[in-house]
């Protein structure tokens, strides 16, 4: 997977039954040049938007990343999942196994999303079922290798910063994070059990961060393939930046061809509840899992 050493580690939930892929704890980004690591950004969950993967991976760049991770859930949502896994191999990017590739590559029968509202299962169904159906078995296989959580180090010396990156947090893959639920000193807890001055992780598909005390934070990136409930149709992805041991977490909008998804999606047989999102800037699904603060914010 994109070079990554793995880290031996335990097997996921549900492995070893005879069928499940068996899949790596742990890994380690590895060193892409002789200098440290400054600038990275971290891409939140993909949606199988692959128009605005494409943009953000050269936005990215031009900004002056040394390297580009991807949190997890390629599928879901969007159309021709294929088309956004092709991007992250041909670049290089190495992902986090977020609840929605655990399930496509292992097989299973829904995308353990977290969902507890009839309506939000109702739509979760029919992404989930699109996406396993129009993945390759190659994709699947490729899945299968990703690591439950990725270490990396940014700076060097005392001012080094122990990045811990992953999908929902580190208990649980599919663990929501929200801005307005989530006590600070349970995220200072988190940290403290992780070893890590930054927690980096997504699921919730709403970014925002917080610090926590004695230099460390969390980050939420949010997500790459869907608007944030804003009414703006940029989606978003975090450019994390370490000057003189201080970090700068950026949130980065990202305009991309929105019809062309939206045409596709069509060809696709797609909800139209789903097409609005992406041309409002409004969700329409997923709504019942937000907490009222974060809910008020939206339109529905």
């Amino acid at each position: 997977m994109s070079g990554i050493p793995f880290v031996p580690g335990e097997d996921d939930p549900g492995a070893g039954n005879g069928t499940a892929p068996r899949a790596i704890a742990e890994a380690q980004l590895p060193s892409i040049q002789d200098e440290p690591l400054t600038r990275v950004a971290a891409l939140g969950a993909i949606y199988s938007n692959h128009q605005a993967l494409r943009v953000a991976i050269d936005d990215a760049r031009e900004r002056g990343a040394q390297a580009v991770i991807c949190l997890g859930d390629l599928g879901a949502f969007g159309p021709s999942p294929d088309k956004s896994a092709r991007i992250l191999r041909e670049e290089g990017i190495p992902v986090v196994r977020g609840n929605y590739d655990d399930s496509i590559a292992r097989g299973l029968e829904d995308c353990q999303c977290g969902y507890t509202d009839p309506r939000d299962n109702h739509y979760a169904r029919i992404s989930y079922e699109y996406t396993l159906a129009n993945t390759s078995a190659e994709h699947r296989e490729w899945m299968s290798g990703f690591p439950r959580q990725i270490r990396f180090q940014m700076g060097e010396g005392p001012e080094a910063l122990q990045v811990l990156a992953f999908h929902g947090s580190p208990r649980r893959m599919n663990e929501f994070l929200w801005e307005t639920t989530t006590p600070t000193h349970f995220l200072q807890a988190m940290a403290d059990e992780a070893d890590a001055d930054l927690l980096l992780g997504t699921h919730t598909g709403i970014h925002w961060s917080r610090r926590l005390g004695r230099g460390r934070w969390y980050v939420n990136a949010g997500a790459l393939g869907r608007p944030a409930n804003d009414g703006r149709r940029e989606v978003w992805y975090t450019l994390l930046e370490l000057d003189r041991g201080r970090l700068n977490p950026h949130f980065v909008p990202v305009s991309y061809d929105v019809e062309a998804l939206a045409d596709e999606m069509l060809d696709e047989g797609l909800p139209e509840e789903f097409i609005e999102t992406i041309r409002t800037g409004w969700w329409t699904t997923c709504l019942e899992v937000l907490p009222g603060k974060e809910r008020a914010r939206g339109r529905w």
